[in-house]
């Protein structure tokens, strides 16, 4: 395995120049990605890093979750040798997205500096990187979490209704002012996520499943966080494979996290 690039504090991105006329110092970008079952994908998910060197120019690593696998995942990502600073946590047994960015933002937290910035995707290809620089404009810009707006390309009728529905019931629920809250591709400062988890301790992310991502957008609007949306395509007929997300428990975790935040008194 690539060795891990030493954390160091990061300085703010800016394509601004000093006042000193020195071009500041690329933001240290950390990027969890949580996988299941991605032997197709993952070697896609690294050569498209191994293809962007620049991303880790200001230190940093990625961190593959492996969320209990009984693929060749794990081994895949083992194996890799490459220019790219990786490394794998792995979980037992497969606990869904929730667990397993639970245990990817604890790694990346881990020497990470109040301006380090964490970025999310999803492992199966389908986040663009491309639209990455759009979202580390605002989070430069003073933006505590970026969410990509996905705007659907070659999705089914099923997962885009689920999309939107859950999208629309979290908005109206929550009083969120934000169009996606489901997608994985995110860039959160570091401090932000830091705040989060001083603030709720292990209540941060109680969902396991797929509903934890409409959670941590709750949580950390109900702090005061500024977010910010960029749009981005997600287009599925780039990945390999078939959807990991059960449609029914997800609505279900959808519907009992609502109730869980609305009637409880959470997110405060």
């Amino acid at each position: 395995m690539a060795a891990i690039t030493a954390a160091a504090e990061a300085k703010r991105p800016s394509n601004d120049t000093r006042e000193d006329g020195q071009r500041p110092t690329q933001a240290m970008l950390v990027f969890v990605v949580p996988v299941y079952n991605e032997a197709e994908n993952v070697p896609r998910l690294l050569a498209d890093f191994e293809r962007r060197p620049e991303l880790f120019a200001g230190g940093g690593r990625l961190i593959v979750v492996d969320d209990g696998s009984t693929d060749a995942t794990s081994d895949l990502v083992s194996a890799h040798r490459g220019s790219t600073p990786l490394q794998l946590v792995r979980l037992d047994q497969n606990q869904g997205p929730g667990a397993a960015f639970r245990a990817g933002f604890a790694a990346a937290l881990a020497g990470a500096g109040e301006e380090t910035l964490v970025v999310t995707l999803e492992g199966d290809t389908t986040s663009d990187i491309d639209a990455l620089p759009a979202m580390l404009e605002r989070a430069a810009d003073g933006a505590g979490l970026v969410l990509a707006d996905w705007q659907m390309v070659n999705v089914g009728r099923v997962r885009q209704a689920l999309s939107y529905g859950a999208g629309v019931v979290v908005r109206r629920a929550l009083g969120l002012n934000a169009r996606t809250v489901s997608s994985f591709f995110r860039v959160y400062r570091a401090s932000v996520l830091q705040l989060g988890f001083d603030r709720y301790g292990d209540d941060f992310i109680r969902e396991n499943g797929f509903a934890c991502k409409a959670e941590i957008l709750a949580k950390l609007t109900a702090l005061g966080i500024r977010v910010d949306e960029v749009v981005v395509p997600l287009d599925w007929s780039r990945r390999l494979g078939t959807s990991k997300m059960p449609v029914l428990r997800t609505m279900v975790d959808y519907w009992r996290m609502l109730i869980r935040l609305r009637f409880s008194g959470a997110p405060s």
